[in-house]
């Protein structure tokens, strides 16, 4: 039953508490626009890291990291990407995607904005973790964190890092 930390929008900033709750995690996920290596690389030594780029990335970390990731975690289809939007907005370019073959967990990042939300139609969790850096519009920094247990998500916590300071 593996612990996930999910994580998005670093936009090149790791802190100690980002860091403390990676080091609780047996995986770390991130949707997108990491910023740097140092990033990717420091979260990466702590425990396995499955990363998609995101539109801030330049093109050496769009080599290293792809647009989607598509796997299972246990019993659970997943897919990760950046830019995806979310139940009745999805993004014009995976739409199609999604709605023929779609994932248990739709993970997106890029809007800076937490949202976890049941899409009915096609049956699955969308999990946007908002955004743990400090670039961007949002207020608050933020993270999820939740288990997978066979083909269940459960203990689904957010994560709050405090306000976000200016840059």
């Amino acid at each position: 039953m593996p612990k996930i930390l999910l994580l998005s929008d670093t936009h090149g900033y790791v802190d100690e508490a980002i860091m403390k709750y990676a080091k609780q995690a047996d995986e770390i996920w991130h949707a997108g626009d990491i910023g740097t290596f140092e990033v990717a690389d420091t979260l990466a030594a702590l425990r396995p890291l499955r990363a998609v780029h995101g539109n801030i990335d330049n093109g050496v970390l769009q080599q290293e990291f792809p647009l989607h990731q598509r796997f299972f975690c246990e019993e659970v289809d997943v897919w990760i990407t950046h830019i995806g939007g979310y139940p009745n907005r999805y993004s014009p370019k995976i739409k199609e995607a999604i709605q023929q073959n779609s994932p248990n967990l739709f993970i997106s990042g890029h809007s800076h904005i937490l949202k976890v939300m049941w899409d009915k139609k096609l049956n699955l969790l969308h999990m946007n973790p908002g955004a743990c850096g400090k670039q961007g519009f949002h207020q608050v920094r933020t993270m999820l964190r939740f288990e997978i247990d066979g083909k269940d998500i459960k203990n689904l916590e957010v994560i709050e890092l405090g306000k976000r300071a200016s840059v």
